[in-house]
């Protein structure tokens, strides 16, 4: 099936839709250049991607979907895990006719990533490990746990709120800009049409908290870029520093004073950072 957006007067843009590994699976395409994957985290759709994908479509071609549970993807019972998230991806460039990409995955698409490179390494050119996690202790996956509890008894805007103490920081929350934008964001949420339905969010957290790699990491061999928030209370950072001593040829950039969403705490460094390091790897 192959849906179609008009984003201006004269220009519609394909938005497809393929089916894999026994789901719909929806994603876009956006730029030109060596082909670049963008895995989006828990609860988030493929166009969170959106103002990365706007600065880095100058260099790639950006291909971004809505994992498995979320968006316009397939919505089955799960539990999920990371290797068949995984291979949803795999299949994605299989169907695309891609043979090789470089990766960028945030959060739990960090997982996915770390998963595409040792199941799948001869499509994997590089990867950027946002926010990352090998494994989780048990206050990660308490966090998981409770993050599905609150969906099922918090309104959606009241779940927006828990994520957003999650993944900013306190200096996010002292700025007035981003201040008034969360609270945008929680409003947004509250009428959102089609938010992700329990039971997608309860697979994909199975996946993060039964995630388990780190005595793996050692076999991913192509180059790997990590980066951390110093003040990450969801993923610390202990978990970003652990994967960059495993994986043998990686760089590690943690942000000062900065929380999980330092991809939007620090845009104006993040996004050429990234660009530059892919174009180097």
């Amino acid at each position: 099936m192959d849906k179609r957006k008009i984003i201006a007067p004269d220009k519609i843009v394909p938005m497809p839709i393929t089916h894999i590994n026994g789901i719909d699976f929806y994603f876009e395409r956006h730029g030109s250049g060596d082909p670049l994957l963008l895995i989006m985290g828990i609860t988030a759709t493929g166009s969170v991607w959106e103002k990365h994908v706007a600065y880095w479509e100058k260099f790639f071609e950006c291909i971004t979907a809505d994992n498995r549970g979320v968006g316009q993807s397939g919505k089955p019972q799960g539990p999920y895990t990371s290797e068949q998230m995984a291979d949803d991806y795999a299949a994605l460039l299989d169907v695309l006719k891609i043979g090789k990409v470089k990766v960028v995955g945030c959060s739990m698409g960090s997982i996915i990533a770390q998963q595409l490179a040792l199941r799948h390494p001869e499509k994997v050119s590089s990867l950027v490990l946002m926010c990352p996690w090998a494994r989780c202790d048990n206050t990660a996956k308490a966090i998981f746990q409770h993050m599905v509890t609150c969906k099922g008894k918090l309104s959606p805007e009241e779940f927006t709120l828990y994520i957003q103490l999650l993944i900013y920081s306190k200096s996010s929350w002292d700025n007035e800009m981003m201040f008034l934008e969360m609270a945008e964001a929680r409003k947004q949420a509250a009428i959102e049409p089609e938010s992700q339905p329990l039971h997608g969010l309860a697979g994909q957290a199975a996946a993060c908290i039964n995630h388990d790699v780190f005595d793996r990491l050692c076999l991913i061999k192509q180059p790997a870029l990590i980066i951390g928030g110093q003040e990450d209370i969801f993923t610390p950072i202990w978990m970003a520093e652990e994967i960059a001593k495993a994986i043998p040829n990686s760089d590690l950039h943690i942000y000062d004073e900065c929380g999980h969403a330092f991809h939007w705490e620090r845009i104006e460094d993040f996004n050429p950072r990234v660009s530059n390091w892919l174009l180097n790897h």
